[in-house]
């Protein structure tokens, strides 16, 4: 019977320690990743979430805005917007790979190391670190 109590007291414990973490707004993510590619040396990529249905960031050269819904782990933008400075084309480019690949997530999660993980509906994640202020 102590035994048995013993073993139900650690999963408590442990079921306790393990926390769902939760999607922060107005926490600003750089974007390590986009799909299968990482980001090109130097570029900065970046994603804030408002808390009020609004996200922008920088897309490497051009800054970035969309209107965003959030439901638990459910998360989608809807069509992004940007200045329209131009840059190197293969920043450009992945500047495109990247508000392409918003259109395209459906939810949200974080990997064990605490990155943020944007996925599509279908291929790789958008992946993310939160950045330090």
């Amino acid at each position: 019977m102590k035994a048995l109590i013993a073993v139900t007291a650690a999963a408590t414990l442990i079921a306790g320690c393990a926390s769902h973490e939760k999607l922060e707004t107005e926490k600003t993510y750089r974007v390590e990743w986009i799909g299968e590619r990482p980001l090109m040396d130097y570029s900065h990529l970046t994603l804030t979430l408002d808390g009020k249905g609004r996200a922008y960031g920088n897309a490497g050269c051009n800054h970035w805005f969309a209107g965003y819904t959030l439901d638990g782990e459910n998360l989608t933008f809807g069509q992004a917007g940007s200045t329209r400075k131009m840059c190197a084309p293969a920043l450009m480019e992945q500047e495109q790979r990247f508000l392409a690949a918003l259109g395209e997530v459906r939810r949200w999660d974080f990997s064990e190391q605490g990155q943020l993980y944007l996925w599509p509906a279908n291929g790789k994640a958008i992946r993310l670190w939160p950045e330090d202020k």
